[in-house]
């Protein structure tokens, strides 16, 4: 199987998903987080800082619930563009 590279819009939102991750951590031990999630802690900082911009559903499921984040709010940071949202506010 030959995988594309990802559009410039997916990584973007990549990044806002782990600045929300990030976010949700609030300074809890990110080992922790990611053993708890059943992950290993470098993917956690992969996905929190933009490297892993597609992770598995399954990985935002267990870190969702590890976190106390209902899926629905990834799932609003993930397709929410921000440009598009200062373009709406105007």
């Amino acid at each position: 199987m030959v995988r594309h590279p990802l559009a410039p819009e997916q990584i973007e939102a990549g990044r806002r998903l782990g600045a929300a991750l990030r976010r949700a951590r609030a300074g809890r031990n990110p080992g922790e987080v990611a053993l708890e999630a059943g992950i290993s802690p470098e993917t956690l900082r992969k996905i929190e800082t933009g490297r892993l911009p597609t992770p598995a559903f399954g990985t935002v499921v267990r870190l969702s619930e590890v976190l106390g984040v209902p899926l629905s709010d990834l799932a609003e940071v993930w397709r929410t563009d921000p440009a598009a949202a200062l373009s709406e506010a105007s």
